[in-house]
């Protein structure tokens, strides 16, 4: 449980006014001095993670945030900051002192239920006043659950657990698969891992591990070889796989040594489907075809690693998108939680797989492209459709090649 990585762990934000205990709770819940703890007002100043296993919901991860009533410059960048973990929260917990509640309360659930995330109301120093009875009927007509809580002295946690087990997501209980679903039980799917630059030493990055892992969880098998060994791979199976994976980087020389009737696709386009929404993605694409040179265009990464000399997201991308369109274009790059709050002056936003995000985060992302109505891609499906190999990287999921298909035509 402990080497989980974040992007499967359910993401639980703990909010609220300074100085309501927020820290506190986070403590009771894991059992652990993890939040520093004072009566001084705004001692959290940027949210504290903690990741450990909470039975029976499997491995989680608690963010304790600074209070958002937080006042002055640095107030400000600290509520920001706050505000940034809303994007990735699964499950929020309201912190309140027991005996107030106000605009600023209703604030932070309305934000809450405008993303859609499910909501549990801590009513916290319940031994100093009881929860007003006016909040507990709002709460109640509204079907938000609530706890009242004492939580430096522990009272409350076990109440608490049972209400996260209550609103827990469906889609967190039963995550889609990565790609078990697309290579039946006994069937095989070649991984072509290529070792290079940015290939970590001594070990595969995660998609690869996952893919792995889910396809063993499928009672499928799985070959692991280099592009340049592909060719002679398949040449030893007595009968073709049911999926070859490649990393998108190598798409070019993958397509073109895997027989036209074994399906192919990338890990990049697997994590598209499971951390967002491959649909989106694919209508995202059409974009290229109308840059035009000077364009601006972000390219977002959710890692925070060192850039290699030829790197995929700064330099590999950016020369296949400019040889596309047939000149330059103006390239902005963001790493980790950072993302612009207006994204109107760029005519396309390219993403990374995110898989070291949960689902939600890449959601929010998303659904902030089709507010200010700026298409968004996802690093594969660009790699394909730049190499004119997207219908084919799409033939293992039907309805997102479909919406392709409709999408190419109404252009």
């Amino acid at each position: 449980m402990k080497t989980t990585p974040k992007g499967l762990r359910l993401h639980i934000g703990i909010f609220g006014r300074r100085n309501t205990g927020k820290s506190s709770l986070l403590n009771a819940m894991t059992r652990q001095e993890v939040s520093i703890v004072s009566p001084v007002a705004g001692t959290t100043t940027d949210p504290v993670e903690k990741p450990m296993e909470l039975l029976p919901l499997g491995p989680v991860l608690w963010i304790d945030t600074a209070g958002l009533d937080d006042s002055g410059a640095l107030g400000r960048q600290r509520m920001e900051k706050t505000r940034r973990i809303l994007d990735r929260t699964d499950v929020g917990i309201l912190v309140v002192d027991a005996g107030r509640w106000g605009d600023f309360e209703e604030e932070i659930l309305r934000e809450l239920r405008e993303r859609n995330v499910p909501v549990i109301v801590a009513f916290n120093k319940s031994d100093v006043a009881p929860p007003l009875a006016a909040a507990q009927e709002k709460l109640q007509a509204d079907n938000i659950p609530f706890v009242e809580t004492v939580a430096s002295e522990g009272r409350g946690a076990l109440e608490m657990r049972e209400a996260l087990i209550g609103v827990v997501p469906e889609d967190f209980l039963r995550p889609p698969p990565l790609l078990s679903d697309l290579v039946p039980p006994g069937e095989m799917a070649v991984l072509v891992v290529p070792i290079d630059l940015e290939a970590p030493k001594g070990r595969l990055i995660l998609p690869q591990v996952q893919a792995i892992r889910d396809l063993l969880d499928g009672d499928a098998c799985c070959m692991v070889v280099k592009e340049r060994e592909l060719r002679a791979a398949l040449g030893r199976l007595n009968r073709p796989p049911a999926l070859v994976v490649t990393d998108s980087q190598a798409f070019r020389e993958v397509a073109a040594d895997t027989p036209p009737e074994v399906k192919m696709t990338s890990f990049s386009i697997l994590m598209a489907r499971q951390k967002g929404d491959l649909r989106q993605f694919v209508e995202g694409a059409l974009a290229i075809d109308r840059l035009r040179v000077g364009d601006r265009v972000l390219v977002a990464e959710a890692c925070t690693h060192h850039p290699v000399i030829d790197d995929i997201g700064r330099v590999k991308i950016p020369r296949w998108l400019q040889e596309y369109v047939g000149g330059e274009l103006r390239f902005d790059t963001v790493q980790g939680h950072d993302f612009p709050d207006d994204l109107s002056e760029y005519k396309l936003v390219i993403h990374c797989g995110a898989c070291m995000w949960n689902r939600r985060e890449m959601l929010t992302r998303m659904a902030r492209c089709r507010r200010d109505d700026v298409p968004i891609c996802n690093y594969g499906v660009t790699i394909a459709y730049t190499f004119g190999i997207l219908e084919r990287a799409l033939a293992p999921f039907p309805a997102a090649l479909e919406t392709f298909r409709k999408a190419k035509k109404a252009v």
